[in-house]
């Protein structure tokens, strides 16, 4: 009897510590259309994932008009297409304009906060967290992995976002005073975030932050509040790290240290022109596509892949 507790005890602490030394592994995607195929998911779900990020266009909901006539059975009918295994990990999301309302929609669209209420119900998001109770999406959660403190951001970069300049799909600066893409009060909550203690910083934004050549929506339209959030994030550049989706291609970008990997679209996929941008490391993919954030004992990995599973580009930071 004592020597089958031995080996039993013996095979809990090795299982234990396999366990804690196997990758934790962060899936990402965004723009997908309740109305077309999503073959990717197979691909996906063969990551073996502990978590998945929807990065906005969770759904495609919207209308010219801004009705949300279609909203409500854009969000039932990927209710039904959305693969089983998502119900075993967990899940996280934030929205971008075609699960908004309004296409390149922001603080100016009048049915925004019923938005906010189907967003809500279709995520199953509980009466008690902050989100059923406050203007706009954003949120914050923290997690240790290998011992580490890891901080995730949700933005939220249409609720209270200025209106855009220039002519559709072709937006000029708007240096405007008081022109604004998170809103006062996001902001003081962001701030008031970093303040916490953590070893890694992960922020999520349905827009580029960083990429700033291209003439679509993007962070670098209200180019003071790409600077502020750059001066907030300065003393954590070493530990930070942006991820997006929104433009229906995929590519890796870095600024002052800092990585953004955008990861789209994952069942819609961009046009087949080139497209750089000073910022860009390497080239952006217009193929259907997802990423995986691999965390390990002392290395954060991500790649970007195709809907087959295939890499087609990684960055690697080692701590």
């Amino acid at each position: 009897m004592k020597k089958f507790f031995y080996i039993f005890f013996l095979f809990s602490i090795t299982s234990s510590n396999f366990i804690y030394s196997k990758p934790i592994k962060i899936g990402l995607g965004s723009c997908l259309d309740q109305d077309y195929p999503q073959p990717i998911w197979q691909s996906i779900k063969e990551e073996d994932l502990n978590y998945f990020i929807f990065l906005g266009d969770n759904v495609y909901g919207d209308t010219p008009s801004g009705s949300l006539r279609k909203m409500k059975s854009a969000y039932d009918k990927q209710k039904k297409v959305l693969p089983d295994f998502l119900d075993d990990i967990s899940i996280f999301s934030i929205w971008d304009d075609h699960d908004y309302g309004i296409n390149d929609g922001g603080a100016d669209y009048r049915f925004k906060r019923k938005a906010q209420e189907l967003y809500i119900d279709f995520w199953d998001i509980p009466k008690e967290d902050d989100r059923s109770n406050r203007d706009g999406i954003y949120f914050s959660k923290n997690e240790i992995f290998f011992d580490k403190k890891f901080k995730f951001i949700f933005l939220d970069t249409r609720f209270f976002r200025s209106k855009l300049k220039g002519k559709k799909s072709n937006y000029v600066e708007n240096i405007e005073p008081g022109a604004t893409i998170l809103g006062d009060a996001q902001w003081m909550w962001l701030e008031n975030e970093l303040k916490n203690d953590f070893d890694f910083l992960f922020i999520f934004s349905s827009i580029q932050i960083i990429a700033k050549d291209h003439r679509f929506e993007k962070w670098s339209n209200f180019p003071k509040e790409r600077v502020k959030l750059f001066e907030l994030l300065e003393r954590f550049n070493d530990k930070t790290m942006f991820f997006s989706g929104d433009r229906h291609r995929a590519g890796i970008y870095r600024k002052n240290g800092i990585i953004e990997v955008t990861s789209s679209s994952m069942n819609k996929p961009g046009s087949f022109f080139n497209e750089t941008d000073n910022y860009l490391v390497g080239k952006t993919y217009s193929q259907e596509n997802y990423s995986v954030l691999e965390i390990s004992e002392n290395t954060i990995q991500i790649k970007i892949k195709d809907v087959n599973g295939i890499e087609l580009d990684t960055v690697v930071h080692k701590y």
